[in-house]
């Protein structure tokens, strides 16, 4: 992990200059200039989102694209092989992630930055991967399929496992909407994930995991089985 960088963004409001319309009370005989704010100030109050996406045609899961604001708020969309139609699903990331990605963000200094951070080897069957943010007149992309950049390897793996979270929240749902016999076998892939470290903050599961031991409409041993977890996470 790089050493954490304080950001520009994260600056109060009232450090940042005033607008210039408004009402000055200026000494008579003095004329008012109004200051002009730098581009460069401009540019780092504008908002800005990140973006990472991730796509191997052969896989599984082929698509991911994952969209959200500085406050962690935004959108993951999905397809699977063989399927015509991507899922879109609303995602809110915790501090302790968004802190985590934020420091990447930072370690790579992303829009000052024009570092390639493709690795000389090329490994095409395991996907490409986009991350890209934007703030004002400001954006940037980069593609690589593997990277020897510690933070930029880090980012992507973190945002994977974001995605992970999120493709098992809503496959869950769908089970116990319409297809509650396929809960025991999402409930051990969630142990597995666990154990392997793939999901972004397991705490945030922990909601979900008390509605699934109390949910008369799966198989007992989907409901066992989240109570078991849940005294894992709240240990």
């Amino acid at each position: 992990m790089q050493p954490v960088v304080t950001r520009p963004l994260d600056f109060p409001a009232q450090q940042l200059p005033e607008p210039t319309t408004k009402k000055q009370n200026n000494r008579p005989g003095q004329s008012y200039h109004p200051v002009e704010i730098p581009e460069d100030s401009k540019a780092s109050a504008a908002p800005v989102t990140y973006s990472y996406e991730f796509s191997q045609p052969d896989f599984y899961v082929r698509h991911i694209v994952i969209e959200h604001d500085a406050d962690g708020r935004g959108k993951i969309t999905f397809e699977r092989l063989n399927e015509e139609t991507s899922v879109v699903e609303t995602i809110g990331l915790s501090p302790s992630v968004l802190s985590r990605l934020k420091e990447l963000w930072q370690a790579l200094r992303f829009l000052e930055s024009q570092e390639d951070y493709q690795a000389h080897r090329q490994f095409p069957h395991l996907g490409t991967m986009r991350i890209g943010m934007a703030q004002g007149t400001r954006k940037r992309t980069a593609e690589f399929n593997w990277s020897n950049n510690k933070s930029a390897s880090a980012l992507v793996t973190e945002y994977r496992r974001v995605a992970d979270q999120a493709i098992f929240v809503f496959d869950m749902s769908v089970a116990r909407e319409n297809q509650p016999l396929n809960a025991p076998k999402l409930m051990d892939y969630l142990e597995s994930a666990m154990k392997r470290n793939w999901l972004s903050d397991p705490q945030q599961l922990i909601p979900l995991l008390k509605e699934i031991s109390t949910d008369d409409h799966l198989p007992l041993i989907a409901r066992n089985h989240a109570v078991r977890l849940l005294k894992k996470l709240e240990k």
